[in-house]
């Protein structure tokens, strides 16, 4: 399941957030969102957890818990939309 945490401090890193999520399972992957040109987080970021019983159960426990001074949102993911809209072809 892939999961949402937001709300996050600048400062947390990504093996912060996997020791975090590996409390209750095992983490596949761990993604923060940062800003291309500066580098900093943007306070959010994705975990990938194979085992949807262990991802409710992280869900469940550490959505609205406080990491570094914050309350995290934690959730299910959702999927990626397809842009349906057809581009005119560039001549």
């Amino acid at each position: 399941m892939n999961m949402y945490i937001g709300n996050l401090a600048f400062g947390v890193t990504e093996e912060e957030l996997k020791e975090l999520f590996s409390a209750y399972g095992e983490v596949a992957s761990v993604s923060l969102v940062k800003d291309r040109f500066s580098g900093q987080s943007k306070g959010f970021g994705f975990i990938e957890m194979p085992n949807n019983s262990e991802a409710d159960t992280a869900i469940k426990a550490l959505n609205k818990s406080m990491l570094k001074g914050r309350d995290i949102k934690v959730n299910q993911a959702e999927q990626k939309k397809k842009n349906t809209k057809r581009r005119r072809p560039q001549y």
